[in-house]
């Protein structure tokens, strides 16, 4: 805990943003972390509360009131230790996780919660400045190989916990980087790609090799895979987008999200994009109401487009939510992004009927309000409306992983086309065929980065038990 009277005695204090007109005319971060004296006082504010909720909320149950005491004391060098115990990454979770243990926090039932996520920022960019955050190769190797397919969140963290327990581990990626939908998901404004790169460093000198441009069912057969390794895990991202079926679909200027942002990031990168799908001067559609849609919008503004409008299928949630009806759990209510904040005209309760189009480009979209009753949604008669669109991008979520991958294992599925491996029993997160482990989107479908970290480090320590017989890597 902080300050026993921390919570009575200090508010909550948000990370600063730089303003809007100075921001969106780059690519680079602008959340400022809290400085030393605010990160300590709002690790005071962390409560004595019996029960750490937070620790239940947090995906990979990060030892979250430790760490708050421990920044309060100002013990930075043992606060990151305490971080890395559970987390391999939290410079990303730092900056990207929507921080359900801040929605579980006690506080957060008649108040509000401790600042967790701005903590954890501040916490592993001193460990970063002050180079705490070094190699840990294994003292003794094991001889054993695994092939790790996808290097994003997942991959990753399940190769960074089994090299350090001394197994030769071969990460394999598809694109010209490492980072999986963490480089190419997520754009350089919310997560500069240099903290992936510093953390492949500290990774290579554990001994994890990358292997990049490898592609399971063109350059990559999956056969050899299982035959040259003692185990394989898959761990690539959810890539299959939901698509919208409605006329005029085929139009020029329609795009899955994906299509819109990734080239954006490789842009950033230093490549060249022929053909790169450009907001600049155009009227933009987002349709999804999502961190994907958000991210759109936030690039759309980089780019210069005459307007952003943002549709959203469900209803406009609650302002704030009924917290003795739904705390520690992450509740439904208005959530409003940076990018929002960067401007955007946001709908709620709207449906794509058709997109128009002349000469084959689209040119606007016209929709219909809908409301829901008893579970079911209707179109609201006499509710039609047409927008103008030069640009529409479609974020409604990922339906599974690519099909292709699971394919060439010939993996058993579960009903949503993920791979199917339980999390539980003696042989968790195996899959249907032997030495093939699944984890992070590949076996649970889209999810939190946060939840991939879980996943990837639960699914080492399951192919530590299978190799090994048992295994020393936390659960």
């Amino acid at each position: 805990m902080g300050k026993v009277t921390g919570f009575l005695e200090f508010d909550r204090l948000s990370e600063a943003n730089l303003p809007v007109g100075e921001r969106v005319k780059n690519y680079r971060e602008f959340v400022i972390h809290l400085s030393d004296d605010e990160a300590k006082v709002q690790g005071a504010r962390c409560m004595d509360c019996g029960i750490p909720f937070c620790t239940n909320g947090c995906p990979i149950n990060n030892i979250i009131p430790d760490w708050n005491d421990l920044v309060y004391q100002q013990n930075w060098r043992e606060a990151i230790d305490v971080l890395h115990s559970t987390n391999n990454f939290p410079e990303f979770t730092g900056r990207i996780c929507p921080a359900p243990c801040e929605a579980a926090c006690t506080l957060n039932i008649n108040s509000n919660p401790v600042g967790i996520k701005s903590i954890e920022h501040a916490i592993i960019d001193k460990a970063w400045e002050n180079g705490w955050v070094v190699p840990e190769p294994p003292k003794h190797k094991t001889g054993k190989k695994i092939a790790i397919v996808g290097s994003g969140p997942a991959g990753l963290a399940a190769a960074q916990q089994l090299a350090r327990v001394g197994h030769q581990v071969v990460v394999f990626e598809k694109e010209s980087r490492i980072g999986g939908l963490l480089r190419y998901g997520i754009p350089d404004f919310k997560l500069e790609k240099s903290h992936i790169d510093r953390r492949m460093q500290q990774m290579q000198a554990e001994g994890v090799e990358f292997r990049v441009n490898h592609k399971v069912g063109d350059n990559v057969n999956a056969e050899d895979l299982v035959k040259d390794y003692d185990a394989v895990v898959l761990a690539g991202g959810a890539e299959y987008p939901r698509d919208l079926p409605v006329p005029g679909r085929e139009f020029d200027g329609v795009h899955f999200a994906m299509d819109f942002l990734a080239p954006q990031n490789k842009v950033v990168a230093g490549d060249k994009i022929e053909n790169q799908i450009k907001a600049t001067n155009k009227h933009v559609v987002v349709i999804g109401g999502g961190d994907t849609g958000s991210d759109c919008v936030g690039t759309s503004n980089r780019h210069g487009a005459a307007s952003i409008t943002q549709f959203e299928l469900m209803p406009q949630p609650p302002e704030k939510e009924n917290k003795e009806l739904v705390w520690p759990n992450w509740p439904l209510k208005l959530r409003t992004s940076s990018s929002h904040e960067e401007g955007c005209e946001r709908d709620w309760s709207v449906t794509t009927k058709k997109l128009i189009g002349e000469n084959g480009k689209v040119t606007g979209l016209v929709a219909a309000r809908v409301e829901w009753k008893d579970g079911k949604m209707q179109e609201v008669p006499n509710s039609e409306f047409t927008i103008k669109a030069d640009l529409v991008l479609l974020a409604m979520g990922f339906v599974s992983p690519i099909q292709k991958v699971l394919d060439a294992f010939g993996i058993e599925k579960d009903q949503r086309g993920n791979a199917k491996a339980d999390t539980e029993g003696q042989l968790s997160y195996h899959t249907s065929v032997n030495k093939v482990f699944a984890a992070g989107d590949m076996r649970r479908g889209q999810s939190l980065v946060v939840w991939a970290i879980r996943e990837g480090r639960q699914c080492a320590r399951a192919v530590d038990e299978f190799l090994m017989g048992s295994s020393t890597l936390p659960r």
